[in-house]
């Protein structure tokens, strides 16, 4: 046991930089598992530094200094945020206050419905099923409730750590991308010497994070605008809210689309009940996600590494597990990451005893 254990060890960590490698990644994870509730906006501040260097780095080649080209990148980026937020935020404000004041009248409609179903097909569905449904909705939204009500008892610490979010992140961006260079450099100089096999794997996946933060950008932008109008055409109540929610649901591959189904379903059946523009809400909806699915992204990840889609669906469930959100966000590159890690892996190969003995 002892021996092919050695062996083991021998073929896949002979190699110095495989070891500086592992150590590199287990620090990194434990730093982040320790730490990430402390150091929150950093990383956030990180990750946005990391999507508006690309545009930093198109305006030092039209001779711009790193400092001109990182001020004006700042300052767009900030005031695009701006907007943004003032000119959509109210509107999402009131469509979702307006969505939950609608919800018990949802409610009340719905259980009325579901008492008329005995009576209709008296053979398949029995009044004791309905009622026992019906209390256990209301059980469950019982619950929700007491759940909503300790998040708003909790929104005047949220409010205080949004406004932390607003002055520090900007500012931490701005260091992070004018002074990139020395502070890459301050990290390299605390690594070992032998991390050959580290640089390989983190000059593939820079390309790659990139690639899919890019991506993911433009991918929310696009569903969420033409969701947006689509059910602005077709006159549903709550549309921007709705189009938001579904833009948003592409951070979470095929898990996401499938949860924001039902408000949008529920919502346009509680408007226009079993009718033909109900079905043009949903055939609608179900051509925008049959777009984003074989063309959007087909187009815009063309240049990522394939995954599996199960792999996909356990990376969202792990690292969103350890990291809420933004383990959510960052499902697939670390899933990449690992990839390219095993990929790149150095192998002694085995030594077949057989061929080893000398020919007579």
């Amino acid at each position: 046991m002892f021996k092919l254990f050695s062996d083991w060890y021998t073929r896949k960590f002979s190699d110095p930089h495989a070891v500086t490698l592992v150590v590199i990644l287990i620090c990194i994870a434990l730093f982040i598992a320790l730490f990430s509730s402390l150091l929150m906006p950093v990383f956030v501040a990180i990750s946005l530094a990391f999507l508006l260097d690309l545009p930093v780095n198109k305006l030092m080649h039209s001779s711009m200094s790193r400092l001109s080209a990182t001020i004006v990148v700042i300052v767009a980026f900030i005031g695009f945020a701006l907007l943004a937020v003032l000119g959509l935020m109210p509107i999402i404000w009131t469509q979702s206050s307006n969505l939950l004041q609608e919800v018990p009248n949802m409610i009340t409609q719905g259980q009325v419905y579901l008492l008329t179903l005995p009576e209709k097909y008296p053979e398949l569905v029995h009044e004791s099923q309905i009622e026992s449904f019906i209390v256990m909705v209301n059980d469950n939204l019982l619950e929700w409730g007491q759940v909503a009500l300790k998040a708003s008892l909790n929104s005047i610490s949220d409010i205080v750590a949004l406004m932390v979010y607003l002055i520090l992140v900007p500012l931490m961006m701005f260091f992070f991308l004018k002074d990139k260079i020395e502070l890459m450099n301050s990290v390299a100089y605390f690594l070992p010497k032998e991390r050959r096999m580290a640089k390989k794997v983190s000059k593939e996946m820079n390309q790659q994070i990139l690639n899919y933060i890019r991506g993911k950008v433009i991918e929310i932008i696009i569903v969420g605008t033409a969701t947006t109008i689509a059910f602005m055409f077709l006159d549903l109540q709550y549309a921007l809210l709705l189009g938001v929610l579904v833009g948003l649901s592409v951070l979470v591959p095929y898990v996401g689309a499938t949860v924001v189904t039902f408000p949008v379903m529920l919502v346009a059946l509680f408007q226009f009940g079993f009718g033909s523009e109900f079905g043009y809400v949903m055939l609608a909806y179900g051509i925008i996600q049959a777009i984003d699915g074989n063309v959007i992204v087909p187009l815009l990840f063309s240049e990522a590494v394939n995954l599996h889609p199960v792999v996909i669906i356990i990376a969202v469930i792990f690292f969103g597990g350890l990291w809420g959100f933004w383990g959510v966000f960052f499902a697939i590159p670390l899933a990449t990451l690992v990839k390219a890690v095993i990929n790149a892996w150095p192998s002694v190969p085995e030594t077949d005893e057989t061929n080893e003995a000398p020919e007579l």
